[in-house]
């Protein structure tokens, strides 16, 4: 199997890393088990010496990494995107071991890129911030001290991907994934025309969009799904336009 074309596109994301040694170390993790793509969402340090020490000889990884202001440039173009939390919070995303969601992110890299994010070492990943990703991954520790080091959980999402590739034929994708920026631009689109035909309250929303985003995160949404729901909203609001 060649490993180096489904790894290609598998993408570490950290955001708002404060250490370049952790950038490092990262960078390290990575090369050791094949991957490449490293962004680096609004990085609060340098790569510096520091960092390429850390990384030894994966410096490589360090200075090809791109530099993002926001996760949804990160994630624009990608049809899969999972974060990394040590909490559930009180999110209903789907969640999995790195082992357990190691052969269906590598199934669906086949499509397209896909992504996995980790927050700073300090706060983790907001719940904003995990809202604009379809999985959590939780990484089994001892629950009395689960503080993970940034590039040991890298190097554990890293280690089950490589596995999984040595030891599975993964089946090719059997839908044409639709990227991240289109289905967030769908779900803003969809809270607006809720709000307009008055069926969402702008002042009380509940928990209605993060009910509708768990609901696309099961299910996955293809490049036409998108388009079908993008007729439906404006069927909707025109409608709506001629009561």
């Amino acid at each position: 199997m060649n490993t180096a074309i489904s790894l290609s596109q598998v993408r570490i994301v950290l955001v708002q890393t404060s250490h370049p040694g952790n950038l490092g170390a990262v960078a390290r993790a990575m090369k050791v088990m094949g991957l490449t793509d490293l962004v680096l969402v609004d990085p609060k340090c340098a790569i510096d010496d520091e960092a390429r020490a850390r990384a030894s000889g994966a410096a490589d990884v360090l200075e090809k990494a791109r530099i993002c202001a926001s996760l949804d440039e990160a994630l624009a173009d990608t049809v899969l995107a999972a974060a990394c939390t040590s909490r559930r919070r009180d999110l209903p995303h789907p969640a999995f071991t790195p082992r357990q969601a190691a052969p269906e992110l590598l199934a669906t890299a086949r499509g397209g890129p896909v992504a996995v994010v980790f927050g700073s070492e300090t706060y983790g990943l907001s719940n904003e911030q995990l809202m604009k990703c379809r999985w959590l991954l939780n990484i089994p520790a001892n629950p009395d001290y689960a503080s993970l080091n940034l590039g040991s959980a890298v190097q554990v999402l890293a280690y089950e991907l490589r596995c999984t590739l040595e030891d599975t034929v993964l089946p090719l994708p059997d839908f044409d994934a639709a990227p991240h920026a289109a289905q967030e631009s769908l779900l803003v689109e969809m809270e607006n025309v809720l709000v307009e035909i008055g069926f969402l309250d702008p002042g009380n929303p509940k928990r209605l969009m993060p009910r509708l985003r768990r609901f696309f995160a099961r299910a996955g949404l293809e490049k036409e799904e998108v388009a079908i729901w993008r007729g439906i909203l404006n069927a909707a609001r025109v409608g709506r336009a001629g009561r």
